[in-house]
């Protein structure tokens, strides 16, 4: 397994000094953020790609720049913002030969309206997120990246919490091509009672992983046994990234500097042992 870092957590100056950074501290890869337009991704990912490869994109934004996960609200013209928005981010990450794009398709409660007997708010959500995979998924598989879902926990998401909540609207979908999981660790420890089971049952549907503690902090600062995360993954063949998504300790950009090296070390040794 390989470890990356997301662009907006490594303390620093430019992009390209923080990507420097990066591979001088032993980091395989680097996470776009989805913010600010396609155009800046472009930029970005034409900086790191002469020093460390775009591995993937993490969020979804529509053609002003402007985050956009409006993929399971009632409003037609948001959806189509969202849906026109991942297509973008989707044929970039085919041109960057990423894994793909980490879509949490909403933030927050139910946005549909409970239409019971006809149809409750849950079914409807069903519905169009069938339709966004049924239109997402394909156009991935075309361009040899991914659409990764993201479960989300509790106090962020409704819909996706747990990593059977991605894999059921994977099926309900009809398994469609260009459409995985991401499974993250911080989600993963409110929400799953047993996280290297709950990966070993998504076996080969896991295709990325976010890393943070269970403090939201980089690995190593809390009670996360990385050690068995990482046997369940190489159980079930997976061999791809762990993915930094966290807040980093320290004040200063030589604490953080500090702090990411120490918890790149504790990574790389729970990798090490497992392997």
């Amino acid at each position: 397994m390989k470890i990356v870092l997301q662009l907006g957590l490594i303390p620093g100056g430019s992009t390209q000094e923080k990507v420097m950074w990066a591979r001088d501290a032993g980091v395989d890869g680097i996470e776009l953020g989805a913010w600010g337009g396609i155009e800046l991704l472009r930029r970005d990912a034409d900086i790191c790609q002469n020093i460390l490869p775009v591995t993937s994109i993490c969020g979804n934004c529509d053609a002003s720049g402007a985050g956009s996960f409006d993929f399971l609200d009632p409003d037609p013209i948001k959806r189509r913002k969202s849906l026109d928005g991942s297509v973008a981010i989707l044929k970039l990450c085919g041109e960057l030969g990423a894994v793909g794009q980490v879509i949490p398709p909403i933030f927050g409660p139910a946005r549909v309206p409970d239409l019971t007997p006809f149809a409750s708010a849950l079914e409807l959500e069903h519905g169009l997120m069938t339709a966004m995979l049924h239109e997402l998924g394909p156009i991935a598989a075309a361009h040899n990246t991914l659409v990764l879902l993201e479960p989300l926990n509790r106090y962020e998401q409704h819909y996706l919490r747990k990593l059977t909540d991605g894999i059921a609207a994977i099926e309900r979908a009809g398994t469609p091509p260009g459409v995985a999981l991401l499974a993250d660790t911080f989600h993963m420890h409110i929400e799953e009672t047993n996280s290297p089971k709950s990966i070993l049952n998504a076996a080969d549907i896991i295709k990325h992983v976010h890393v943070a503690d269970n403090t939201r902090f980089e690995p190593g600062t809390g009670d996360i046994d990385f050690a068995g995360i990482i046997k369940a993954l190489r159980d079930t063949g997976y061999d791809g990234y762990l993915a930094y998504e966290c807040s980093v300790s320290g004040e200063s950009v030589e604490q953080k500097q500090t702090a990411l090296e120490r918890s790149i070390a504790f990574l790389k040794a729970a990798i090490a042992q497992e392997s």
